[in-house]
């Protein structure tokens, strides 16, 4: 590219930091087959109160390289780049974004979305932002699942993880007044509980920071994730946490418990462990779905047509009308629902945090009976049975003829 261009991208990327919306900049479409960069990332972030630019570089041999540089470089080091190393660059921002394209006769292409007003202020990364989080990496168990270093510093590769394992316990923390208050003991299951890293933040977080008295089971399928979470429970020597192999179906719990978190469970194993967390009493739980695929091979509804017959919009609705019943479905079990944002939606699409607290009096008898009517009649127009409404069913006759 000519002088100018270059002048025009870095005026891109300079404007948005002064603004204060810049989230990332990402230069990607190695002209090279061979080089040794796929793809290079850089974002704001703050270092021990000075603002810099922290560019990530991916790597064709795996590994991921991270250096900070002042923000008055960034923007020319990338536009020099963009139509040297790479044919595309990305400005991501809260006001919208801008995608630059260079041709292979080095012609350049600008497609900006970026409003000129609006757009909040872009939360920004580094050590000093971390430092406002409920865990900063420093955690012994952070070490030991490696998502921090032997020095405490969140490994690059694992910042999205840090993340979201942070997002999760502001989303407990928000509900802590629904749980028994101390000093009575918290009962707490995580069910599909996988590699546990929420199940090791969870239990850290009310046995460390709360300094409760915790006692937490996370149940899983998969015995070799059993067995490695189960070792560093008792490397940590966390008494209060174990792990069972088994199928959440058939686990029987000590006692109802009071929280039950999970993350990613695939398609209805969601709704597998909405259900037990149901017929357990669970006085709140808090679900993370993945992927959604009941009712994508199930829905059958002329008036939806137009959406239905498209394959991704078909598998993007049936998602949101998933998650939806699910919660008119808790709703007629006595629970208040709603669904929450996890993580940016740009770092992973399995964002939607499925929160359900228990009431503390039991619903009548008509409104259960009025919020389930409406419930089948949603899903008769859909021609779909929940596998949750199938699990639930008998539970629900036994509870309305209490």
């Amino acid at each position: 590219m000519n002088e100018q261009n270059n002048e025009r991208i870095a005026a891109v990327i300079t404007g948005a930091n002064e603004r204060g919306i810049l989230k990332r900049f990402v230069l990607s479409s190695p002209r090279s087959k061979t080089g040794d960069v796929k793809k290079a990332e850089l974002r704001p972030v703050t270092v021990r109160g000075e603002k810099l630019i922290q560019m990530t570089e991916y790597r064709r041999d795996g590994k991921a390289v991270t250096s900070n540089m002042p923000e008055s470089e960034a923007a020319d080091i990338a536009a020099v780049r963009l139509g040297g190393e790479f044919r595309q660059l990305d400005v991501i921002t809260t006001a919208g974004s801008c995608t630059a394209l260079v041709s292979s006769k080095g012609k350049l292409h600008i497609s900006d979305s970026i409003s000129a007003t609006g757009g909040g202020i872009a939360d920004i990364g580094g050590n000093d932002s971390e430092k406002n989080h409920i865990l900063d990496g420093s955690e012994p168990f952070l070490r030991l699942l490696g998502v921090s270093d032997a020095d405490g510093r969140v490994i690059d590769r694992r910042r999205a993880k840090f993340r979201q394992i942070n997002r999760f316990l502001e989303l407990v923390r928000d509900i802590e007044d629904k749980l028994p208050k101390a000093p009575q003991p918290l009962y707490i299951l995580d069910l599909c509980c996988g590699k546990s890293y929420l199940t090791f933040a969870v239990y850290y977080y009310f046995s460390a920071i709360l300094r409760r008295s915790v006692r937490m089971t996370g149940v899983d399928l998969k015995p070799d994730v059993i067995a490695y979470c189960s070792g560093c429970a008792s490397s940590l020597g966390w008494d209060g946490l174990d792990f069972v192999c088994g199928d959440i179906l058939r686990f029987e719990p000590e006692r109802d418990p009071d929280l039950v978190v999970s993350l990613h469970a695939c398609d209805i194993a969601t709704d597998i462990t909405l259900a037990c967390a149901v017929k357990r009493g669970a006085k709140v739980i808090l679900s993370t779905p993945c992927c959604q695929h009941e009712m994508a091979n199930q829905l059958e509804c002329e008036d939806l047509s137009f959406i239905t017959s498209k394959p991704l919009l078909r598998h993007k609705m049936t998602d949101a009308f998933t998650d939806a019943l699910r919660l008119s479905r808790l709703e007629c079990e006595n629970y208040v629902c709603e669904a929450l944002e996890l993580v940016d939606p740009e770092e992973t699409p399995k964002n939607v945090m499925l929160r359900c607290v228990r009431r503390s009096a039991p619903m009548a008898r008509e409104k259960r009976e009025a919020l389930y009517a409406e419930y089948r009649r949603v899903c008769d127009w859909l021609h779909v049975t929940p596998y949750l409404d199938v699990l639930l069913c008998d539970y629900a006759t036994v509870r309305l003829r209490d």
